[in-house]
């Protein structure tokens, strides 16, 4: 018998643009044979599914089931596909945990630990895992922007600390107090939370891991190089054709071991589930690679790098979705 499955999308950020383009991906791969596959946006109207006919269904909240004319659709797990709040951050997990209906990805602690950048760092560094030195800012709390001057080596980097998709944020080259406060001013818009962090140097590496069957699951390396006219990899660069990804990376196999590891290593520390991407910095003079951030919901779009890595694995999307579904019923 066939499983009801809800695909979550939309959301209440900025983000909501790139959760459709993913929600798109999903949505085409998931078996049908296996699945019956209903799309659930998310949005400050409400949560709707709309049906062929253009009509849309809001949600029972209650106890997150549709009324299809005279037939009530309970779900049997929810896949979610949403970036940013409320997907990204924990919020939905505890309200599926409360109702108990189980979903694809990390859960909610994991998933709010990850979203705030600071806390992310600071639960990899007291588990030996390498990151950069970093100073958080909190909107109408002390804290001085003349203490990242002289406590931060630059180049830095200047974020929201909360958010995904690189939105707000900016590079500043040296202690330059205008530019600093130009760029901390610009997360503020996004967040109230301002992450600066010193600029590790070196080559950019991202790596999806996921669990099946009770075993962690390292995809292949990618190296990610922004273009020669993008000061770093922003929103831009990301999603508007500004970079290049090679994958799986022309690396030989101790480096690309050095980051499976580490990346394994991060998985559990943070106890994920589901797929999730992890971020490095490999610094070369160290030989170890650095965690920038984890992505609990990594992009899904047919040109993301997770989807790149799947076919790199030599799986089709349909089976990897596959897993990460029947992995919430422990199959």
């Amino acid at each position: 018998m066939k499983r009801n499955i809800a695909l979550v999308t939309g959301g209440f950020s900025g983000e909501a643009v790139i959760s459709y383009r993913s929600a798109n991906t999903i949505d085409t791969n998931l078996d049908r044979s296996l699945f019956n596959v209903y799309k659930i946006d998310v949005n400050a109207q409400g949560w709707f599914y709309e049906l062929v006919d253009g009509r849309k269904i809001e949600v029972n909240k209650n106890d997150f089931s549709l009324q299809l004319d005279n037939e009530k659709v309970n779900f049997d797990a929810v896949f979610i596909g949403m970036h940013g709040t409320p997907g990204e951050d924990g919020k939905l997990q505890g309200y599926f945990d409360t109702l108990k209906i189980p979903y694809t990805g990390c859960d909610a602690a994991s998933s709010a630990i990850t979203f705030n950048k600071r806390y992310a760092t600071a639960v990899a560094g007291a588990t030996g895992i390498p990151v950069a030195k970093s100073i958080l800012l909190i909107r109408n709390v002390a804290g001085r922007e003349e203490d990242i001057l002289t406590g931060l080596k630059f180049p830095v980097f200047v974020k929201p600390n909360n958010g995904g998709s690189s939105i707000g944020m900016s590079k500043v080259e040296k202690p330059d107090a205008a530019a600093l406060h130009t760029a901390i001013e610009k997360a503020f818009q996004e967040d109230n939370q301002v992450l600066v962090e010193e600029m590790v140097q070196g080559r950019e590496f991202t790596v999806g891991v996921f669990r099946s069957k009770g075993n962690i699951i390292v995809l292949p390396v990618t190296e990610v190089k922004a273009d020669a006219d993008m000061p770093f990899f922003d929103f831009v660069a990301k999603y508007q054709g500004k970079s290049s990804e090679v994958t799986p990376a022309e690396i030989d196999e101790a480096m690309a071991g050095k980051i499976r590891d580490t990346a394994s290593r991060v998985y559990a520390a943070f106890n994920c589930r589901g797929v999730v991407r992890i971020d490095f910095i490999y610094n070369e003079a160290e030989g170890r690679p650095y965690m920038l951030e984890v992505n609990t919901i990594p992009g899904q779009s047919e040109a993301s790098i997770i989807p790149q890595q799947v076919r790199a694995m030599g799986w089709s999307l349909k089976e990897f979705y596959s897993k990460l579904v029947l992995e919430c019923f422990g199959e």
